[in-house]
């Protein structure tokens, strides 16, 4: 993002008066609230650049590793879910049901 003006550059702006110019503090008082917006818009952008960054670093090894070993977890409960289910229709059928 390629930014014109810093803060400082907008509160250093002089700007050049006439007989019909403006009210020179009605500018300064709407610049002074420009500036206080610029800089609060720069510090969410550097923090939120500071997030995106550690998510990045912190998210990528770790969701490959926990994604495959959820996968493996979740067909091995499965497995041993299938595995009582055909013990229990043994148990309770007899051995006729289960061929």
């Amino acid at each position: 993002m390629k930014v014109n003006l810093t803060s400082q550059e907008i509160l250093d702006k002089e700007f050049k008066t006439t007989i019909r110019g403006y009210n020179q503090d009605e500018v300064d008082e709407f610049l002074d609230l420009v500036i206080q917006d610029y800089d609060s818009l720069q510090k969410e952008i550097e923090a939120l650049k500071e997030e995106n960054r550690k998510l990045k670093t912190t998210s990528k090894p770790n969701a490959s590793t926990s994604t495959s070993s959820q996968t493996k977890q979740r067909g091995q409960i499965n497995y041993d879910v299938l595995q009582r289910l055909s013990n229990l229709e043994k148990a309770v059928f007899g051995k006729r049901y289960s061929e």
